[in-house]
């Protein structure tokens, strides 16, 4: 599968490592220039490229959005029209600045996103286990058990169905947590699953969904 990754912090250079060790091709962005990221596309090998957001955007069948969700309006909507769109972003006021729809709990930002991307399907995911943890249990997860749960969350079922495929590949399992508006605000800083890293089925009693 070729995927797209907006973003190249440690979310989006931990994820670019976890698929091309399953043999995906990524096409990982830099918000400047591609060229910083030699040393990074180097030690991923030859399944790995260089790009900007917009050639990211192109060349994945899905594609990983992974920048901080204040700037979410910079991202190239043309281009992910028609795309799954994997949404690691969470809201931190303190960082992003304050949205008043999200202080009060008008929406999520999943759905401003969504509201953003026209024709795009935005599946929330990789948004509540610490990027240094996906590292190591992506890395380890098929020799340590039981494998840890990623929540998503979405409205599209075949887009959560592939996205649910993709955590699997790399060692986890997906726990659906519901659409974007109710399994949002469940996947959101401060939730029950934020930063809790479970086996599916603790995570689902945790969640109530028993």
């Amino acid at each position: 599968m070729r995927i797209g990754i907006i973003g190249s912090g440690h979310i989006g250079s931990t994820l670019a490592r976890l698929f091309v060790n399953v043999n995906h091709e990524v096409a990982i962005s830099h918000a400047h220039d591609p060229a910083e990221l030699g040393r990074l596309v180097d030690e991923l090998g030859a399944n790995a490229r260089a790009a900007t957001p917009e050639e990211a955007a192109t060349f994945g069948t899905i594609v990983v959005v992974a920048i901080p969700f204040g700037r979410y309006r910079e991202l190239p909507k043309r281009q992910l029209a028609g795309k799954i769109v994997i949404d690691t972003n969470n809201y931190y006021p303190d960082r992003d600045g304050h949205f008043q729809d999200l202080d009060t709990d008008r929406t999520t930002s999943s759905e401003l996103l969504e509201a953003e991307l026209p024709g795009a399907a935005i599946v929330k995911a990789f948004n509540t286990i610490r990027w240094d943890h996906l590292r190591e249990q992506g890395e380890k997860a098929v020799s340590l058990g039981p494998p840890l749960a990623i929540p998503i969350a979405g409205d599209d079922k075949e887009a959560k169905l592939a996205v649910t495929r993709l955590i699997e590949r790399i060692g986890f399992q997906a726990v659906d947590t519901g659409s974007l508006a109710r399994g949002g605000r469940r996947q959101q800083p401060g939730s029950a699953v934020y930063l809790v890293e479970l086996p599916a089925g603790e995570l689902r009693q945790r969640m109530g969904d028993v």
